[in-house]
């Protein structure tokens, strides 16, 4: 079992490293708008997205927003974004959930 879930599924490296970002950028994003407590319309205005692109976050439904529109929203709303690769994106990827997390 490999720490990305998608690989496990059977998508190629390729696609499941894609899958994997994106999935972990709309998470991050959904726990920000509950940490916040807005409702999606609110969350909407800050984002400044229609409520429906709110929804699909929320709900998981984001096959259709891209990895830069999603790095946009996060970045818009002052979150940390950082991509890293290799050995150290591991340990760097971590530490930027511990800080979403807090």
């Amino acid at each position: 079992m490999s720490r990305n879930p998608f690989l496990d599924l059977g998508f190629s490296r390729e696609e499941a490293t894609a899958l994997h970002i994106r999935s972990q950028l709309a998470a991050t994003l959904e726990h920000y708008i509950t940490r916040k407590g807005w409702s999606q319309a609110e969350a909407a205005r800050a984002l400044k997205v229609p409520q429906p692109t709110v929804s699909k976050i929320v709900n998981g439904n984001i096959e259709k927003l891209s990895i830069e529109f999603l790095v946009k929203l996060a970045v818009r709303v002052g979150l940390p974004v950082n991509i890293s690769a290799g050995r150290a994106a591991r340990a760097t990827a971590r530490r930027a959930r511990e800080r979403v997390a807090a």
